[in-house]
């Protein structure tokens, strides 16, 4: 099981806008990579260099964006391509706009998880019961996401594929998938973390065998 992370923007100057100090999809790729993503892609336009500048010393790579009237279905596909390039054995990537700043390590970490038990779900991740970013889209989904045209905007992109193809909502208490860079950090809601397991109840080993016993588990009298 591998997940990529496929950092989004649809501008250089988005990609580089500084946030706490580092250029926007250099934060983000460390967050990715703390989260468990690899490989991490960033597609956007760089005239100059200066993003793929931006990632050096990081764990991602840089790859140059599809032509823009291939709308962001395209770039998404696109990165997807990128990231499939990479490994062999790659299952799903997280769709990851680079507004969306805030998101946390462990939300990443507990994407993959998830993914781990459902592995060809979208998994949207929500605060709140509100679906962000980003989006764990597994490989199995990338025709779907080509068929896509071109003027549909990212929402209602994984909208669509939502409607088409098994999706799960995961509740992970994170404020940072739906509250992007325009939100300053003390502004942002509490990190509450998921109320659940993303992927599960985990049982303990040998709770099958009293069960099967007809004997109360471990915890109890």
């Amino acid at each position: 099981m591998t997940v990529a992370a496929v950092i989004l923007s649809a501008t250089a100057d988005g990609a580089l806008a500084q946030t706490l100090g580092q250029a926007r999809v250099r934060r983000l790729a460390d967050i990715a990579w703390s989260g468990g993503a690899l490989p991490i892609i960033v597609v956007s336009p760089d005239p100059d260099g200066s993003v793929a500048a931006s990632l050096t010393g990081s764990e991602a790579v840089y790859g140059t964006p599809a032509a823009p009237e291939s709308g962001p279905a395209g770039q998404m596909t696109r990165g997807v391509e990128l990231a499939a390039a990479e490994v062999r054995d790659l299952t799903a990537v997280l769709l990851w706009p680079a507004r969306m700043v805030w998101v946390g390590p462990e939300t990443v970490t507990s994407l993959i998880e998830a993914h781990g038990v459902a592995r060809d779900a979208i998994l949207r991740p929500t605060w709140h019961g509100e679906p962000g970013w980003p989006v764990l889209l597994p490989v199995t989904a990338i025709e779907a996401l080509r068929a896509t045209p071109p003027d549909v905007m990212p929402p209602a992109v994984v909208d669509r594929l939502a409607a088409l193809l098994p999706t799960r909502e995961v509740e992970l208490g994170d404020p940072g998938v739906t509250h992007d860079v325009d939100t300053a950090q003390d502004d942002l809601p509490a990190y509450e973390g998921p109320p659940d397991p993303p992927a599960g109840h985990t049982h303990e080993w040998g709770d099958d065998v009293v069960s099967e016993a007809g004997l109360p588990p471990p915890d109890e009298p």
